[in-house]
């Protein structure tokens, strides 16, 4: 006959399934580095150095657009040239004396014509500092992947080591619900029931302290990736990589973009003593005018090519050059010892790649021998050959050899992504 209520359970757990996996969340290590990117503050930078630099390359642009510039003065002088004195004066003839206070305002335009080549550096300058600070930006956020290694991995400690700490308990538990019955029926002492619960509660303790620990951790990664990490959050174990010895750290873009600042400077002071050509248009109004001997107010304008050249940059063009070749010298060693250092690090984390991957192999067998011991206690206290001590010192010899491995597993991943951090791949 068909049972209504194992129906009725089957399809209420139908219904529910669907929230339960809704409620699941699965992160990867790859994407809390792209939450952890896109929630750090400091990424806002990238838009405002964008818009700056912008900003910067138009209004250099500008430069080759006409320029307006309006002057005027006003002024008194003690005397002036007396025309009469100078040419003489003659029957009927009458020149007037020049006023003794002058006017003038005047307006000019100007236009560049050729430039040397100091509006296109300027903009070429712009433009490596901007991908300079876009890069430098870069290199700090990628020292957030350290962090969000350190944080990701002791969780996932947290979880394992949480996880052998259950199995324990529950070889612990078994041990006592058959030591109790055994109470029971005369055959034990009740010491025994006593010792096994301690274990039991000791176990408990520890879990607190790993569910603490998991947490802490876990806030501090939520707090970067601005998601919430909970009892519904599963962390996947990243999967092992093969060391690469190539270094492709964003600081070595920082270095060549650096150089390019130097190569661009030194455009720069070649085009200083280039000559620069514009054209110019003056009107103004005031008195006197271009006609010197007339004392009247009037207007005028005066228009031509200018040519500037300015060879007085010549004299420290050649210690100029010699700087920006000091200077990239500096940079070229910088860049080295950078170099040097990250490969300092990827050989000393080769080195705890090689110690994990041995460890992993010993601790294979200690806990196959370990296993071995713990069942033939199992067996012996059951018939009553070993005391509930004994078992006890053999279990937790056992669960001691398996946290030990969980440790180093995590280690030796923890490893292969940081080396993979310090090469930069």
């Amino acid at each position: 006959m068909w049972n209504y209520k194992y129906s009725g359970l089957c399809f209420l757990l139908f219904l529910i399934s669907p929230v339960i996996k809704a409620q699941t969340r699965i992160i990867t290590i790859e994407k809390c580095y792209e939450l952890a990117r896109q929630n750090y503050p400091l990424i806002k930078k990238q838009d405002l150095i964008t818009r700056t630099n912008n900003y910067s390359i138009e209004n250099a642009g500008k430069l080759f657009l006409p320029q307006f510039f309006v002057s005027g003065f006003a002024s008194y002088q003690s005397q002036t040239i007396n025309f009469q004195d100078v040419v003489g004066g003659g029957p009927g003839v009458l020149i007037p004396p020049l006023s003794r206070d002058q006017y003038k305002i005047q307006a000019e335009v100007n236009q560049t014509i050729y430039d040397g080549g100091q509006v296109k550096n300027q903009q070429d300058m712009i433009r490596v500092n901007e991908a300079s600070q876009q890069q430098n930006l870069e290199v700090n956020l990628y020292a957030l992947k350290d962090r969000i290694n350190q944080l990701y991995f002791s969780i996932l400690l947290m979880e394992e080591q949480k996880r052998q700490n259950d199995i324990k308990k529950d070889n612990f538990r078994n041990a006592a619900d058959k030591a109790l019955a055994a109470y029971q029926n005369g055959t034990a002492l009740k010491s025994n029931v006593d010792e096994l619960e301690a274990e039991i509660a000791n176990t408990e303790m520890t879990n607190i302290g790993l569910e603490a620990n998991r947490k802490a951790y876990s806030d501090m990664l939520s707090i970067f990736i601005g998601q919430p990490i909970d009892e519904h959050t599963v962390l996947i174990m990243p999967p092992s990589l093969l060391p690469d010895p190539v270094i492709r750290r964003p600081e070595l873009n920082l270095f060549d973009l650096e150089r390019n600042k130097y190569d661009v400077q030194e455009r720069q002071l070649r085009s200083e003593y280039l000559p620069k050509l514009n054209a110019f248009l003056q009107a103004a109004y005031g008195r006197p005018t271009l006609n010197f001997v007339s004392n009247d107010f009037g207007g005028w304008w005066v228009g031509g090519i200018r040519l500037i050249w300015n060879l007085g940059t010549l004299y420290t063009l050649k210690n100029n050059k010699a700087n920006l070749k000091i200077n990239k010298e500096y940079l070229e060693i910088d860049k080295e010892t950078f170099i040097y250092n990250t490969r300092l690090s990827m050989s000393q984390q080769n080195g705890e790649l090689v110690k994990y991957a041995a460890l992993l192999q010993k601790d294979e067998t200690v806990i196959s021998l370990r296993t071995a011991v713990a069942k033939a206690a199992k067996a012996q206290l059951e018939n009553g050959v070993v005391t509930v001590h004994d078992y006890i010192s053999k279990v937790n010899e056992e669960d001691q050899a398996r946290q030990t491995k969980i440790l180093h597993s995590v280690q030796l991943v923890q490893a292969q992504y940081q080396y993979k951090n310090t090469s930069g791949n």
